[in-house]
């Protein structure tokens, strides 16, 4: 008697197409059951009619975002996992991705293995936390902890620069100044 092998499904959502073709080919490789949308309502359409147990996510598309796409596929199936992937990432955006029920957050370009280790990584418990006594606290850098902050001020000002610019106190042009850098790594 013959066993079916059942291969695990995966819903890559990316409004670029060359992007989302390449990413499909390398799941369809990897042994992955692929289906791929180039917005919110192709995903949504795709996901109402088969769950699948992976979603790859890009944060930006045209239309409704990939949070709101998070979203919708939690509502649809808790148990597919989501991978949100962004050329935009920040700490802010990636908590809300997290808090919406995203397993893992990656930064473009990122590949196939990026993306298989970033779901397995989701799956795997938790680090036990280290007793305070055994090891110092590292506080952040200060140019860190402003970098949260700003992130944290514009994501809750719906991405308008000139609102958080306005709810920290500087100038629009000061604050599109810091964006514009990398955040720092410590």
């Amino acid at each position: 008697m013959t066993t079916i092998e059942q291969k695990p499904s995966i819903l890559l959502v990316d409004d670029d197409e060359v992007y989302r073709t390449r990413l499909a080919r390398a799941f369809v490789d990897r042994g992955y059951d692929v289906r791929t949308a180039g917005d919110y309502e192709a995903a949504v359409s795709a996901a109402s009619g088969d769950s699948p147990e992976y979603a790859v996510v890009d944060l930006k598309m045209p239309g409704k975002s990939g949070l709101e796409l998070v979203k919708a596929l939690q509502e649809i199936d808790p148990a597919t996992k989501t991978c949100v992937l962004t050329g935009y990432g920040s700490i802010a955006t990636a908590i809300d991705a997290v808090r919406l029920g995203a397993t893992y957050y990656l930064s473009k370009p990122a590949d196939a293995d990026d993306i298989v280790h970033a779901f397995a990584r989701g799956e795997t418990p938790p680090l036990e936390p280290k007793a305070p006594e055994n090891e110092e606290y590292k506080a952040p850098s200060l140019a860190r902890a402003e970098w949260e902050h700003i992130n944290r001020v514009l994501s809750d000002a719906g991405g308008n620069i000139s609102e958080a610019a306005r709810r920290l106190g500087i100038h629009r042009r000061s604050l599109q100044r810091k964006l514009q850098k990398y955040p720092p790594t410590k």
